[in-house]
């Protein structure tokens, strides 16, 4: 039997995936879906509304699975779509929004931004550093399988 990914890329897969199921057992925990907590998440990032296509663009989920959300959250009374432009839809927070978003997306900014401060500046660049230059080194390699033939 080969063994294809090298020690590095294992630690690499199992560190991901566990930095995505931590997040998930949050969400799990502030009983909200993931798909909820990454609207409300991509909201108070911008303040109090961001336009949908920014949520689906920033954070690589699908329109339907915004859609089915925001359905739900709309029906919570959390969010209200509002017309940006003639393309473009503007997700706001309700009341009730700004609420359930102060307990679950902003308490997740703060743990973050807490982590972060936590850091010796010098350590926070870094990672943001060798985090861009692998995301980089990945599209440009991934672009050139585009160009091989099968």
């Amino acid at each position: 039997m080969n063994t294809y990914s090298s020690k590095d890329l294992k630690r690499y897969n199992y560190l991901a995936g566990e930095i995505e199921a931590a997040y998930h057992e949050t969400n799990m925990k502030l009983k909200i879906s993931d798909s909820a907590m990454v609207i409300l998440y991509a909201i108070c990032d911008q303040g109090d509304s961001c336009l949908l296509r920014d949520i689906c663009r920033n954070f690589c989920i699908s329109k339907q699975t915004v859609n089915s959300a925001l359905r739900k959250l709309e029906a919570e009374g959390a969010v209200y779509l509002e017309a940006a432009d003639a393309k473009n839809k503007r997700v706001c927070l309700t009341e009730q929004g700004k609420r359930l978003s102060d307990r679950t997306a902003r308490k997740m900014i703060e743990i973050e931004n807490d982590i972060f401060s936590s850091w010796p500046e010098e350590e926070v660049e870094k990672y943001l550093e060798l985090t861009e230059r692998y995301l980089h080194d990945f599209k440009v390699r991934i672009g050139k399988l585009e160009h091989e033939t099968f």
